[in-house]
């Protein structure tokens, strides 16, 4: 087989469980050699160039505050409204386009982050700016949401983990390399050059994608049928519950890890450097590590990765000055998350193989608000009760998922 060869939804196995659609049949697994492995990187290479274009405000925000003539606190706004756009398209795109080819799909996507990042090169004003942020709001939920499902056909069900690992090295490469490379250029180049090459990267990665994803026709009935029904699996709404637990927990902490690790180990700006450089190095050995161990041992991987994020958090809050104990509750602490989304996403393909677009488009909504609610909670316990409290909280929440998770048992590991 090809990558440009079609796998249809229907009278054809997907690589995880029965296909779901109508007519359907068959069970099992397609065959290694008919996997593409091409078309998961360059899913991979997609989620790079969202993931960066999602996070750069954050990292510029001064610079374009005051270009744009408003505030940082409403410049921080253009990256609430693409979590908030993120969580709605995640959940309402695949219902909305039931019967295109998700490779069409994921090409309309990546597209569109392409014309966000080039609006925002361009803004005139804040307005244009916070308009084309919408537009990768509906970019990163829509692909999100679809990933599982796209992951899941191209590659055996056996190598669902390895793959998702593939695709969310995106995620690892935009948090270690590209945001902070963004944040240097934007001091020499300007917000504007960064925004036009963050389209530049995402040209590239539509290019790839046009020359090596294959076609892949949706999978379950079109509506909201197969939605509500997911939403009526016990499992998986307590499998959402648990990953809203761990992300919110996370992001609790995380969000204000700079005033945390001034305020708990005294760390200087230089030093924070270091700390976040030790974090993303481990992050991406995390997710390294989550596909062939959520593929080999599924119950250990939903409990290794979560349990580690947690204690990590922990550890970071009772410190203290010492900085051997803050590099290494940092070094955990990545290497915790950074296992977590693969492992999250492997977990909900298996506890529901039959509507994988429903239960990623799921998977995405909670994940984004729970990174909302994250930096809310944390907010008012920094303001109200000290950093040291928020990152506490946070650990708790993340160790409270995963026992809760862990403690699920699926039908088919």
């Amino acid at each position: 087989m090809t990558d440009t060869e079609t796998f249809p939804a229907t009278g054809a196995t997907p690589a995880v469980g029965r296909a779901s659609g109508p007519g359907a049949s068959g069970t099992g697994t397609r065959p290694e050699e008919r996997a593409s492995w091409a078309g998961v990187v360059s899913l991979g290479l997609g989620v790079f160039a969202i993931v960066m274009a999602e996070f750069l405000p954050a990292s510029l925000l001064s610079r374009i505050a005051g270009e744009l003539g408003v505030s940082e606190g409403l410049a921080g706004q253009s990256v609430s409204v693409t979590a908030v756009v993120a969580a709605i398209a995640g959940i309402t795109l695949p219902v909305l386009l039931p019967r295109l080819d998700r490779r069409h799909v994921m090409l309309g996507l990546t597209a569109l982050a392409v014309l966000s990042d080039l609006l925002v090169a361009f803004a005139p004003n804040y307005r244009v700016l916070l308009a084309a942020r919408v537009l990768l709001g509906v970019a990163l939920g829509g692909f999100w949401a679809l990933a599982i499902a796209m992951t899941a056909r191209l590659v055996p069900a056996r190598r669902l983990g390895l793959a998702m690992t593939v695709v969310n090295m995106g995620v690892s490469f935009a948090t270690v390399a590209a945001i902070p490379l963004g944040t240097w250029l934007g001091e020499v180049w300007g917000w504007r050059t960064v925004f036009a090459l963050a389209a530049g990267v995402g040209v590239a990665a539509f290019a790839v994608q046009a020359a090596v994803l294959p076609s892949v026709a949706p999978t379950g009935a079109p509506g909201f049928g197969p939605l509500l029904a997911t939403l009526r699996s016990r499992l998986i709404i307590l499998g959402l519950v648990a990953t809203a637990l761990v992300a919110a927990g996370h992001f609790t902490g995380f969000t204000y890890i700079r005033p945390a690790a001034e305020a708990i180990g005294g760390v200087a700006p230089s030093g924070l450097a270091l700390l976040l450089l030790v974090y993303g190095i481990a992050a991406f050995a995390g997710n390294l590590a989550a596909g062939p161990v959520a593929d080999r041992r599924m119950r250990v991987a939903v409990l290794l990765f979560p349990l580690v994020l947690g204690a990590a958090m922990l550890l970071f809050a009772a410190a203290g000055t010492t900085t051997a104990g803050l590099l290494a509750a940092v070094a955990l602490w990545g290497f915790g998350f950074g296992g977590m989304p693969t492992t999250l996403m492997t977990w909900m393909a298996r506890a529901e193989p039959g509507r994988l677009e429903s239960v990623g488009g799921l998977q995405a909504a909670t994940f984004q608000v729970a990174i909302a609610l994250g930096a809310v909670v944390g907010g008012l316990l920094v303001d109200g009760v000290g950093v040291q409290t928020a990152v506490l909280a946070g650990g708790v929440s993340v160790l409270a998922g995963a026992v809760l998770l862990s403690s699920l048992r699926l039908r088919r590991a």
